[in-house]
């Protein structure tokens, strides 16, 4: 009996660091599910340093340091940090990127032509931020390019992203030539939302019949030895917000919201915590403020361990997803796989489309806009009230989003395209 053969996938990731960004936790669980999935997974990385993922081969990319540009983007990074002299807003409007962003993509590309003897069912490129990298290493492998499987986290560049965040960067026109090539190059493109797939394709037509979804990937059986930290009391009807407060995700009515929920039900002061673990630079003065005055606030010094952060999501009463006040959210926040996980409600405060809502659904019950206190309160009062009756049976039960986020449904989706 013949077995069948595996389909083999070179992924060529910017990071696999899951301590680096939110960004490379998302691309590193898929990296995981491809190969839990049945795929033949061999990982190229950008990360510099020397990182193995469990029963996967990953090889760390050099970076060039011999050449012309890498003395540039060295001699600019001096000027920039040491003489504080930003030469970006000048050099990028011209050549469109860094001296440093050209070598990493050339180290990426010159590693690339090295590869022998892995024969390519798909190449998948990673990226993180607003970087792209290796897509742009990509442009230089015409011999990949009928092979070539660009993964879009998020809308690019900045002057394509929906309001709140859309700004006109310098060098944002090179930027939209660049990805005019990603979408004419590649074979396909991958997107962890539907709704950013049809964004992307709204400024790049050329994405338009080559577009499959594919969402942040729920990683199922990670045993977790981290413990609870001492600020986390799991007896205690917990609201937890993990993730950075950015400037456009304002907070203020979600606290507002649960002080008056406090100040009207009494009995839930001494039962009832609400965490914000993540960045907070952007409201760090507002932050203190409320600390002082609701004694069952908790907000991080920062950042918090990627593993610690899931196990509070998996003891927590209600996992918060908080985005921005906006017309369109058409993003898929890494952590929705892990409050899906946790298996505990999710309050969703977001517009009214985005990505979440159309998973969770139209109907679903524990959902507002971010900046409507009152309708907050009220769902903080109705989920404290169905934890006070049974807390073992506080639960989101959604078994078609862990099934929609898992290595199945991956193996499905690529199958389709690899037959």
């Amino acid at each position: 009996m013949n077995l069948p053969v595996k389909k083999k996938i070179l992924v060529v990731a910017e990071s696999i660091d899951i301590e680096d960004s939110s960004g490379t936790k998302g691309r590193v669980a898929l990296i995981k599910n491809l190969h839990k999935a049945g795929f033949e997974v061999l990982v190229y990385h950008y990360t510099r340093k020397e990182i193995q993922l469990p029963g996967i081969t990953c090889i760390a990319i050099k970076e060039k340091r011999f050449s012309f540009l890498y003395y540039l983007s060295r001699l600019q990074r001096r000027l920039q940090h040491g003489f504080k002299i930003n030469l970006s807003k000048y050099l990028e409007p011209v050549f469109g990127f860094s001296f440093t962003f050209f070598n990493d993509a050339n180290s990426i590309a010159e590693s690339l032509k090295s590869l022998k003897n892995f024969k390519l069912d798909l190449v998948l490129t990673l990226s993180k931020g607003a970087s792209f990298r290796p897509h742009y290493a990509m442009l230089k492998l015409p011999k990949l390019h009928s092979k070539w499987m660009a993964y879009i986290h998020d809308p690019y560049p900045f002057h394509y992203y929906p309001d709140p965040y859309r700004w006109s960067e310098p060098g944002y026109k090179h930027k939209i030539d660049f990805f005019k090539k990603v979408s004419q190059k590649s074979r396909w493109a991958a997107f962890p939302s539907l709704l950013l797939q049809e964004w992307m394709q709204g400024y790049f037509s050329d994405f338009k019949g080559k577009s499959i979804v594919i969402p942040h990937q729920l990683v199922r059986g990670k045993i977790i030895t981290q413990e609870l930290p001492d600020y986390f009391d799991s007896n205690k009807f917990t609201l937890l917000h993990a993730g950075n407060l950015m400037g456009t995700r304002p907070p203020h009515a979600l606290i507002n919201a649960f002080r008056n929920f406090m100040v009207e039900n009494p009995n839930a002061k001494t039962n009832s915590q609400l965490i914000l673990l993540g960045q907070n630079s952007n409201y760090f003065q507002d932050l203190q403020k409320y600390k002082s005055e609701v004694e069952q606030l908790y907000v991080s010094d920062g950042y918090v361990e990627y593993e610690q952060v899931q196990l509070m999501q998996q003891n927590a009463s209600v996992n918060i997803i908080l985005e921005s006040i906006a017309e369109i959210s058409p993003f898929l926040p890494g952590k929705f796989p892990h409050c899906v996980a946790a298996n505990k409600p999710i309050l969703l405060l977001a517009p009214k489309k985005s990505e979440v809502r159309r998973l969770l659904g139209e109907d679903y019950p524990y959902y507002t806009e971010v900046d409507k206190e009152d309708s907050i309160q009220k769902i903080i009062e109705e989920l404290y009230k169905r934890w006070e009756k049974d807390p073992n049976e506080h639960r989101l039960n959604r078994p078609d989003l862990v099934d929609y986020l898992s290595e199945n449904q991956l193996k499905l989706k690529l199958n389709k395209i690899l037959s």
